[in-house]
């Protein structure tokens, strides 16, 4: 694969239309409430049939502060004793899924989100991996991926060391912009040597791996002031970066109502911005992964890309495909089995399950045979910017032009536009095509063909 991106300003404006991130297919539009809890114990016993590793996500949804731009599920209170209940809950939670999977399964990835999982006291960080060692069989050190999401104005060198020592080796910090009058704009005041100090704190608590968070087009931002805060970034030489598309959606983010639309970017300096930071990135030795991820050459994500095993799930893009996924928390997303699972979207209703010792799975999705094949080429496509239409039909026993002879006339087009190549052996996407990749999955997407309303982002 051709890892480097072509920037087209022609193309990117024909295409730039809502599309799925594809950390699922099919995504979350589609989960209902006829799945249940007793349909995800059904998945369970599938899963324990395959056996293989698993991962855990917890969400941890309190914020001292709120960030206007956010779109995460999350609650904001200054109150530290709100977490107690919901920590007392989550401790039920992990037993109770720990009680349906078989024991010696071991779990190679965990992972904090939120939210801002620092919230909570350096007692209660133990306490949770204590618990979750007592009912899962973690990984060493070397082979486990254990990380979690770090906000700098909630963490000192401190708290970093503990999370080092309670066994987390790899750290994901939020920065989104340095710029002052940005930073004002969103409500997320955030200094350059306190985010530096965590990384200091890192990397001297021995952290193998650091990755970045920036968003941008967010009110004020140019693409010099942008790219003041980029090289900012570059000195202090993360090993990945993600630099996301902030989606403005004040109908439904009320949040965001908090920002005025005047000061947002326009369409074409946002993506002057985008084009800059890939030049920037690419020209400070970094990889285009996909979709809005970079990391160095020899980093775990670029290697898995180059050996074609890198994967996609909830929280982005992954190392470990053959792990299912546990959700524990409020409105946490699984992929055990052939399915997907949501658990409960309030704290009401997450204590009103637990309190019945019920699993709170509130929705979710059980995948057909055409979606596990749609599956396998979309992901294949977002990870790898290829696909192999040899192995994939002697893979899942099909006629790939006769089964996906709807989205021929799209793949034409997209070969017209130079976005990509292919013939009866293979899809090989170019680079013109690879900030495009969301529109060509869109291609092998049975759900997005039958809809007019998109519920989703700009795909740039």
């Amino acid at each position: 694969m051709e890892q480097s991106v072509t920037f087209d300003l022609e193309l990117i404006k024909r295409y730039d239309k809502a599309g799925p991130r594809y950390t699922s297919y099919p995504t979350a539009v589609e989960f209902n409430e006829n799945f249940t809890a007793a349909s995800y114990k059904e998945q369970v016993k599938l899963s324990n049939q395959h056996s293989g590793p698993l991962s855990l996500y917890f969400h941890l949804p309190f914020c001292d502060t709120v960030c206007f731009y956010c779109a995460c599920n999350k609650i904001i209170t200054k109150n530290r004793k709100h977490a107690e209940p919901y920590l007392a809950n989550l401790h039920k939670e992990i037993a109770l899924q720990a009680a349906l999977f078989d024991s010696d399964r071991l779990i190679e990835q965990l992972h904090w989100g939120g939210g801002t999982p620092t919230f909570i006291s350096h007692d209660q960080m133990r306490e949770l991996m204590t618990v979750t060692r007592k009912h899962f069989k973690l990984a060493d050190d070397e082979h486990g991926e254990f990380s979690i999401e770090v906000d700098p104005r909630e963490a000192d060198p401190e708290t970093i060391k503990v999370l080092r020592e309670i066994g987390f080796n790899r750290l994901s910090l939020g920065v989104q912009d340095f710029n002052p009058i940005v930073q004002k704009a969103v409500n997320r005041i955030q200094s350059e040597q306190e985010t530096f100090a965590v990384i200091d704190a890192a990397r001297e608590s021995g952290f193998r791996s650091i990755s970045l968070d920036l968003i941008y087009g967010l009110p004020h931002q140019t693409p010099d002031s942008f790219a003041e805060t980029l090289d900012k970034i570059i000195a202090v030489n993360p090993d990945r970066l993600s630099v996301f598309n902030y989606a403005h959606m004040p109908e439904r983010f009320k949040v965001q109502r908090q920002m005025n639309s005047e000061d947002m970017p326009k369409s074409e300096v946002k993506l002057e911005i985008l084009q800059r930071s890939i030049e920037q990135l690419t020209a400070a030795g970094y990889v285009y992964i996909g979709m809005d991820h970079f990391a160095k050459p020899e980093d775990e994500l670029a290697i898995a890309q180059q050996e074609n095993k890198l994967y996609r799930n909830f929280q982005g893009y992954s190392t470990h495909s053959e792990c299912d996924l546990i959700g524990l928390g409020i409105t946490s997303i699984g992929s055990v089995g052939d399915s997907y699972s949501q658990n409960q979207r309030t704290l009401e209703d997450y204590s009103a399950s637990l309190e019945k010792n019920e699993l709170p799975v509130f929705r979710g999705f059980e995948l057909n045979h055409d979606d596990k094949i749609r599956r396998v080429v979309i992901t294949r496509l977002i990870c790898h910017f290829y696909l192999n239409i040899t192995a994939i039909e002697a893979e899942l026993n099909i006629n790939f032009e006769a089964y996906f002879s709807s989205a021929y006339p799209q793949l034409k087009q997209f070969a017209e536009d130079g976005l990509l190549t292919f013939d009866k052996n293979s899809i090989n996407v170019l680079p013109a095509g690879h900030l495009l990749i969301r529109n060509i999955c869109m291609a092998f997407d049975f759900y997005i063909q039958q809809k007019t309303d998109q519920q989703f982002s700009k795909v740039i």
